[in-house]
């Protein structure tokens, strides 16, 4: 089951009451969205089930963090939890047992976003891809593999991820950049666009440079590190039902 732990504002446009004109402009939060107000990015909906609003009501905007753009919607792998001050918005899929964590933006308007298994993108990262144009006609999507995990507020921008990867706080890893499997990424390194990581050594720097190999006991760290954090986002989950 995939859960957003989410405050849907809905703001409701209508009358005062019967015979007034004047107009009313009303917040209502609530902690689920009932079924006629499920939330389609910045749609219109009209309420069915709650007699106030459906009396004066004109009409109703759900603003969710979860949005649905260009008619395609986010989705998520099961026991995925997404942070109510977070945003998710078009194509993007993520895998099973991933987190995101307040703050963050994955924004998959203009390409896809993929995300693996059990990948944790932690306080304000920024995800988002590079469209197609006549300068690059495919563009670039943003893939991750599994057991990521992304420190920080990282700036991941149209690049490709592998598996078992560390990328530490406030990296940034531009467009075409690749990173293989097994890598480290140290805190604060630049990545620049078309770069290539080898699978296996920790980078530093800006721009990054290979700094060592990685010894056995970091590579045992990629898949405990990422086990910890879905142990983490479970608590969430559990502290939410």
């Amino acid at each position: 089951m995939f859960r957003v732990v989410s405050q849907y504002f809905v703001l409701v446009f209508g009358t005062c009451g019967v015979g007034l004109s004047k107009t009313r402009c009303e917040y209502i939060p609530v902690r689920s969205a009932p079924p006629s107000l499920a939330p389609q990015g910045f749609g219109k909906a009209y309420p069915t089930r709650t007699p106030s609003l459906r009396e004066n009501a004109i009409k109703v905007y759900v603003m969710a963090n979860v949005r649905t753009h260009k008619g395609i919607t986010p989705q998520f792998g099961e026991r995925t939890w997404v942070d109510d001050s977070a945003v998710v918005i078009g194509d993007v899929q993520m895998g099973e047992d991933c987190s995101v964590w307040p703050m963050t933006v994955i924004r998959g308007d203009m390409h896809k976003i993929r995300i693996g298994n059990r990948c944790s993108i932690q306080d304000g990262s920024v995800l988002h891809i590079t469209h197609a144009s006549d300068f690059n006609p495919g563009g670039w999507p943003l893939i991750i593999g599994d057991d990521v995990t992304v420190g920080h507020k990282a700036l991941l921008h149209g690049c490709t991820i592998g598996s078992r990867v560390l990328v530490g706080m406030g990296c940034t890893v531009m467009d075409g950049a690749i990173v293989e499997d097994e890598v480290i990424i140290g805190a604060g390194t630049l990545v620049p666009p078309g770069k290539r990581l080898e699978s296996g050594y920790l980078y530093v720097g800006s721009p990054c440079k290979q700094a060592r190999a990685l010894s056995d006991k970091e590579r045992t760290f990629f898949k405990y590190t990422a086990a910890n954090y879905v142990k983490l986002k479970d608590q969430y989950l559990n502290e939410a039902s």
